[in-house]
């Protein structure tokens, strides 16, 4: 009784209380539409990776790449992903139900991280699950991406800050 005689004191109307969509629903229909296809652009540049960097968002969970100068180049599937150069399978080590391959057409020269090392801490994401570090080999440079299924994803280049160029990946909640 109590909980009713507090629903009537709000200033919305019963009625409208009734029909109000679930939360979480109209950030979802305002999401923009991606699909699960390949992703490929750019051509193979010379700039070393310098940072790997996880973000969240309404509808997705990103993960950027930074580089000390432009670059361009990237290939982005589901699928299986192994190191470079050695061909050693990540996807066992890495945590989730979908695994995204990542290659990023520059090398990671100055990345000085092992080969199978973690990059993020994700607990609280959505989407994301795991990034992998998979190693760079004759300028390629391969990561793992750990998702909680196989979902829409996009991929695109943005400039700075100053000379440093970013390739982002971005993907979808739902």
């Amino acid at each position: 009784m109590k909980r009713l005689v507090q629903l009537l004191s709000l200033s919305l109307p019963l009625a409208a209380l009734l029909t109000a969509a679930p939360q979480g629903s109209a950030a979802a229909s305002t999401c923009p539409t991606w699909s699960t296809s390949t992703k490929a652009a750019g051509t193979l540049h010379t700039p070393s990776l310098l940072t790997v960097s996880t973000a969240r968002s309404t509808c997705w969970d990103r993960v950027t790449f930074e580089f000390a100068g432009t670059v361009n180049g990237y290939r982005v599937r589901y699928g299986p992903t192994t190191t470079e150069g050695a061909g050693f399978a990540l996807g066992p080590y890495t945590a989730g139900a979908g695994l995204l391959n990542v290659s990023l057409l520059a090398p990671a020269t100055a990345f000085a991280k092992p080969v199978g090392s973690h990059q993020a801490v994700v607990l609280r994401y959505t989407t994301l699950r795991d990034v992998v570090y998979g190693g760079t080999f004759e300028g390629y440079t391969t990561f793992a991406v750990g998702t909680r299924g196989t979902l829409p994803f996009r991929v695109f280049r943005a400039t700075g800050p100053g000379s440093h160029n970013r390739i982002i990946l971005d993907i979808a909640h739902h």
